[in-house]
């Protein structure tokens, strides 16, 4: 496997840039203003952070060294802008096709995700036509010779599918996703709603009793 190993902020800029190249390739390369928008953008982002132009300054000085992205001049502005060489480049060991393309993407910028969730939020960067094909493109990353690029987590509480995790920060373990942060709090989510049921079920058991007694109560005044 080609070792690439990001941070959490590293993952963000790369998956950023990916990203604008596909969608925005008018505007591509990026400045660095318009990098820090696009890592602090409120939708299609998770989590949404909050970057300032010098963390993310200090993040492609980084990401430069490992020669992952390049700074480029010129293209009409004397504002220097950032190009990634993360895949798919003259120089770059990893190609990808755009469906492996679009999932990697898309785990870069929002995390784990299940083939349900990467079929609706790759619609802006390739096309799928079902999951079923979203399926066997992460069965292909999680088993390429120079990989694997992606692994299964165990299914949390409450989801029909599994998610998906890239592996471009380091292993993660399959098992740990049912405790993870967002799954805790769905399961006491879950816990609170079933409480809040068996409360109500017993207010309505308590009700047809109440009911019952009033019925019996009128029938003996009517037979009075």
């Amino acid at each position: 496997m080609l070792r690439i190993d990001l941070t959490a902020h590293e993952a963000r800029a790369i998956g950023c840039l990916i990203e604008k190249e596909i969608t925005s390739a008018d505007q591509y390369p990026l400045s660095l203003n318009a990098l820090v928008n696009a890592c602090n953008q409120k939708s299609n982002r998770d989590p949404v952070l909050s970057l300032d132009e010098a963390t993310v300054q200090g993040v492609l000085d980084g990401l430069k060294k490992k020669h992952l992205v390049v700074e480029r001049t010129g293209f009409g502005s004397r504002v220097p802008k950032f190009a990634h060489r993360f895949c798919n480049m003259e120089f770059a060991g990893l190609k990808f096709s755009a469906q492996e393309l679009g999932v990697i993407c898309e785990l870069l910028l929002r995390g784990p995700q299940t083939p349900g969730e990467l079929r609706t939020r790759t619609n802006r960067l390739c096309d799928f036509a079902d999951a079923a094909e979203v399926e066997a493109t992460l069965e292909k990353l999680s088993k390429r010779d120079d990989g694997p690029f992606v692994v299964q987590l165990a299914r949390e509480p409450g989801r029909r599918e599994s998610r998906y995790a890239h592996l471009f920060s380091g292993e993660v373990d399959p098992g740990a996703a049912a405790s993870s942060p967002n799954a805790s709090a769905r399961s006491a989510s879950a816990a609170d709603s079933q409480s809040r049921l068996a409360r109500l079920e017993q207010q309505v058991e308590d009700l047809r009793r109440d009911l019952d007694e009033l019925r019996l109560l009128i029938d003996q005044l009517t037979d009075g």
